[in-house]
């Protein structure tokens, strides 16, 4: 698939170059720092040197008071308390969390995660009779809850009480919860509005500790979790996510919880040399896969593990569910891109909608993003589950699909979700309404530009300004995400050494030594996965242009510098605004 490249404006000249002239970098460097909005070397070192003292004080969170007056209260009556959490990633990591924290001091604790396929999403009625059926008077729940009026109104009937610790957008009406910690909730003056679910939960045991006087290494211990909670959840990586992120990330790769340094070893990750990536791209999915393929308790069991042993054992269970949801989403996205192929009407939609009873419910939210790949443009993938039609909906960069998918909510039973993902459930009779409406609705709205895909270059860039240095200060932006992403450049006018090839076992990718005109002297290698199609040309072409981000490779022993190429372009560059 063709992709535009769009150059993004470059921030205040007179702001860079003074930047690059106190911070003593190159002003490619320092107008990275500008477009991120760090302008001054007080906010850059800010940035280069994380604080964990600099988190934000968790009681300015609306309602952080009387969450933690109802838990004290429960601990000193000798309540019952349940851990409840939504079944992804972020749920998952945020019941661990909670659970492990409050395990070492009371012993009447349990958690709950709700099964996808009986349940669904959030908070269920089937979860509430379970608390309350086993004598449960309070309920923490973390990563959902914020739209659960009804449901909260008849866990208040049932005696029993809710604390919600949520990030999603609320809705109208606020549920009646002991407490509702939500920073996105109205009246919430908490400055930081995007902290994952995880985050939320962490805020509250940050809160338990200082009201209990306990040291703030008892909870730093847990930010591995949260780490992994913000990559997988694709939160903005700013600000205390930032901060969260960074600990997190070192803990992970120096001394992980059991359940995580378990998933390490099944994944073949290095010890010490563990980003984001590998958590969106190897951790995440495993933990995601127990509640697609069977239950997310597996994955709590996992990452609650108090031994090596027993987590290595979980870890290699929950591998095979992974390798299974490999198998079925690459059946249904095969299944669904041949429905679309065999379909001129579905084929020129602006929209992708698509229903298969015989679907599974665990892994179209994946497919409608492998979809996204083929047919750049809104998508959502739709099975059957307990007689309604239920199913995830993904989009392309900047078209909010949560507010389309507002304005079809009249036909539909249920939906949640964000601007970029969103859950959806309807009745049989209203499916092919709501794939008219949701249609009209994307189409009247979408852009042209919107459904082209694009790749963002932070700057242009000489192959001779990349060195040793220049590298070790683009290494400090990490932990890279949403608003802070791996910085990517353009180098004009580049040719290959003479020596590329493609590689891979389909000879998919395409592996080059890079040149340029402008500096001779400068020699860089060069991997384009995906990108073995274009050799042929690349080998006719005198010079071409490529964008790429600065990567390492670790070879034999050897650490060297080397181009990650996101494109190529055999012509001039022609960027949009």
């Amino acid at each position: 698939m063709e992709k535009t490249w769009v150059l993004k404006p470059r921030g205040d000249e007179t702001l860079i170059q003074e930047l690059a002239k106190s911070l003593s970098v190159d002003p490619v460097i320092a107008n990275l720092l500008v477009q991120r909005g760090i302008t001054t070397f007080k906010e850059a070192d800010e940035f280069f040197n994380p604080d964990i003292k600099k988190l934000h004080d968790p009681f300015l969170m609306k309602d952080m008071d009387k969450a933690i007056m109802r838990i004290e209260k429960a601990l000193n009556n000798n309540e019952k308390i349940l851990i409840y959490g939504d079944y992804d990633v972020d749920g998952t990591t945020a019941v661990a969390m909670l659970y492990s924290f409050f395990r070492k001091r009371y012993s009447q604790i349990r958690y709950y995660i709700p099964d996808r396929y009986g349940e669904g999403y959030g908070i269920s009625f089937k979860g509430i009779d379970y608390a309350a059926n086993n004598a449960f008077t309070l309920v923490i729940a973390l990563d959902c809850g914020i739209k659960a009026v009804e449901k909260i109104k008849y866990a208040n009937k049932k005696g029993v009480d809710f604390i919600i610790c949520d990030h999603h957008l609320p809705g109208d009406t606020i549920p009646q919860a002991v407490a509702v910690l939500d920073a996105k909730q109205p009246g919430c003056k908490y400055p930081y509005k995007e902290l994952s679910g995880c985050g939320v939960g962490f805020k509250l045991i940050q809160a338990f500790c200082i009201k209990r006087s306990i040291s703030f290494n008892q909870i730093y211990t847990f930010l591995d979790l949260v780490a992994v909670s913000i990559a997988s959840d694709i939160v903005p990586i700013t600000d205390e996510n930032r901060i969260l992120a960074f600990y997190g990330m070192e803990k992970l790769n120096k001394e992980p919880v059991f359940g995580l340094k378990a998933i390490k070893k099944v994944c073949g990750i290095d010890d010490m040399g563990m980003n984001i990536n590998d958590i969106v791209f190897k951790i995440g999915p495993r933990i995601n896969a127990a509640g697609r393929i069977e239950t997310g308790s597996k994955a709590v069991e996992l990452l609650v593990s108090q031994n090596e042993e027993d987590a290595l054992k979980f870890a290699k269970g929950i591998n095979i569910f992974n390798e299974n949801r490999r198998d079925l989403d690459q059946k249904i996205t095969a299944e669904s891109i041949e429905m679309i192929n065999s379909n001129e009407a579905i084929k020129n939609k602006k929209t992708t909608v698509l229903y298969n009873p015989e679907w599974h419910k665990g892994v179209v939210g994946i497919v409608a993003s492998r979809l996204i790949e083929h047919y750049y443009r809104p998508t959502i993938i739709l099975t059957k589950s307990n007689g309604f039609i239920t199913g995830s909906a993904r989009t392309v960069e900047g078209f909010d699909l949560y507010h389309a998918i507002d304005k079809c909510g009249q036909l539909l039973e249920n939906y949640g979700g964000h601007k970029f993902a969103a859950g959806i459930s309807l009745k049989p009779e209203n499916l092919n309404k709501f794939i008219e409406m949701f249609e009209k609705v994307v189409s009247e709205s979408i852009t042209e530009k919107q459904l082209i895909p694009h790749i963002e270059i932070d700057d242009v860039l000489k192959l001779s300004q990349i060195d040793a240095k220049f590298f070790r200060i683009l290494q400090r932006f990490q932990p890279y995400g949403p608003e802070n992403m791996n910085p990517v450049f353009v180098a004009n006018n580049v040719f290959d050494s003479g020596i590329g090839k493609t590689v891979g076992k389909k000879n998919e990718h395409l592996k080059l030594d890079l040149r340029q005109d402008s500096c001779p002297g400068s020699i860089f290698p060069a991997i384009g996965f995906g990108l073995g199609s274009k050799a042929m040309e690349v080998a006719e072409c005198r010079t071409f242009d490529v964008c790429f981000s600065v990567d390492k490779n670790d070879f034999m022993n050897k650490t060297s510098l080397q181009l990650r190429l996101r494109d190529i372009q055999l012509k001039n560059l022609k960027y949009y605004e």
